[in-house]
């Protein structure tokens, strides 16, 4: 009843290293199969649902950046203007041409970058260098649409000082309340960029917070300086 262990050691190492081969193939000459047939499929299906959530969140960042931008250029602008006048007209003309100005600046800037990446796209399915974007049949760069976007942003944006704060008569309050409901909307747009960024809310709000407050601070201090040398001080009733 005696034996050698050495009889059955080969035996179980060459399966084991055979099971581990992927290049091994079994004795009708095939190649293992895997247990699951739509696994791959169900790995592409899923990489292309976090691309398109992807390219999605990336989307809504923008437009989150967008309208901060929007808030803080107007916001800064109409309380700068607030240094220099005691009049509403002042800030209301101040804050109308800021936000006009400031979103066609956005759009002509997008569209330009936005065309060069267009371009770029173009000129390598032409050269038949991309033939993943062809296979995938992903829609290329719209600089129209990217353009609208970023303006459309800037003025939502825009808007909460420039409708909260140009029409109140009083000059202290008028700072007040643009003052006010330009740190909540930073807070809220904050928040929600960091959330589409996969940061932590309150994090983020307390940044965009605190430069918003830095941006008007500067102008207001700037140009109450500046009214101060040059002794300007428009006191006129409006």
């Amino acid at each position: 009843m005696s034996f050698r262990l050495s009889s059955i050691v080969p035996t179980a190492t060459t399966s084991t290293e055979n099971s581990m081969n992927p290049m091994h193939r079994e004795p009708n000459g095939s190649l293992p199969t895997s247990d699951n047939p739509n696994k791959d499929l169900e790995l592409g299906k899923d990489a292309d649902d976090t691309t398109d959530y992807m390219q999605r969140a990336q989307w809504l960042r923008a437009s989150v950046l967008g309208a901060n931008d929007g808030l803080v250029s107007v916001a800064s602008l109409m309380i700068g203007v607030g240094a220099a006048s005691s009049t509403s007209k002042a800030m209301l003309v101040s804050g109308l041409a800021g936000l006009v100005a400031g979103a066609c600046s956005m759009a002509i800037g997008e569209f330009v970058s936005v065309y060069a990446q267009y371009d770029i796209e173009k000129t390598l399915i032409e050269r038949g260098e991309a033939n993943d974007v062809e296979e995938n049949k992903e829609p290329l760069a719209n600089p129209l649409l990217a353009a609208g976007a970023s303006a459309l942003a800037f003025l939502v944006g825009g808007l909460l000082p420039l409708l909260a704060g140009a029409f109140i008569k009083s000059w202290g309050a008028r700072l007040g309340v643009v003052s006010g409901v330009s740190s909540l909307g930073l807070v809220v747009f904050g928040a929600v960029g960091a959330l589409l960024g996969g940061a932590k809310p309150y994090k983020g709000a307390l940044r965009v917070l605190i430069g918003g407050w830095l941006a008007m601070l500067i102008t207001y201090g700037i140009l109450k300086v500046f009214s101060v040398l040059f002794h300007i001080n428009i006191n006129s009733s409006g």
